[in-house]
């Protein structure tokens, strides 16, 4: 089972950084920096892409979000500590990323409901990227998507969805409380 781990995210996503007196509550994530200063992400967005690899036979999966939303979400869901920047016990914090998304994020290909291979998760900047496969999709004509991914943690979650069959790429933008995209090739 052969994955290609791809980053990107093709739209830009404004960060700054503030004086930690500048925050005001609810209206901004606050990542901690060194020396009294926090970067803050003004938008709660996540961006899951579908890839299919005719030679695999396979749709691959990723899904991007803001390490801090994403850890606060897990502790309070699976009422338990979670550090997915250094992860203490790394299988444990595998299972809850891998739980967390499957419930948040199913795909259909041409209507068949995939069942989601959870891959595994890496940090990288204020970001977590999850990676799942479905096997055995050597064709595809249709992708349809039902991504509730951090609806739980905030109304002005915003998530995008690129799908990429036979090299033609699509994408959607679902605001809250939107959760379905269908893509057709």
């Amino acid at each position: 089972m052969a994955v290609s781990i791809h980053k990107w995210l093709s739209i830009s996503l404004i960060t700054f950084l503030l004086p930690a007196e500048m925050f005001q509550p609810n209206s901004v994530s606050e990542f901690p920096l060194q020396q009294g200063r926090r970067l803050f992400h003004p938008y709660y967005i996540s961006v899951v892409e579908i890839n299919h690899n005719a030679t695999d036979k396979t749709l691959e999966i990723s899904c991007k979000i803001f390490t801090n939303d994403f850890e606060t979400i897990l502790e309070k869901n699976y009422k338990t500590k979670v550090d997915l920047v250094n992860p203490p016990d790394k299988a444990a914090m595998d299972k809850l990323v891998s739980d967390y998304i499957k419930k948040h994020l199913s795909v259909k290909a041409d209507n068949k409901t995939s069942n989601l291979s959870y891959v595994g998760f890496e940090k990288e900047d204020e970001a977590v990227y999850s990676y799942f496969q479905v096997d055995n999709v050597p064709s595809v004509k249709k992708i349809d998507v039902i991504n509730s991914v951090l609806h739980d943690f905030s109304d002005q979650q915003i998530n995008i969805i690129h799908c990429t069959v036979g090299g033609k790429r699509q994408s959607d933008k679902l605001d809250y409380p939107k959760t379905e995209a269908s893509f057709s090739f």
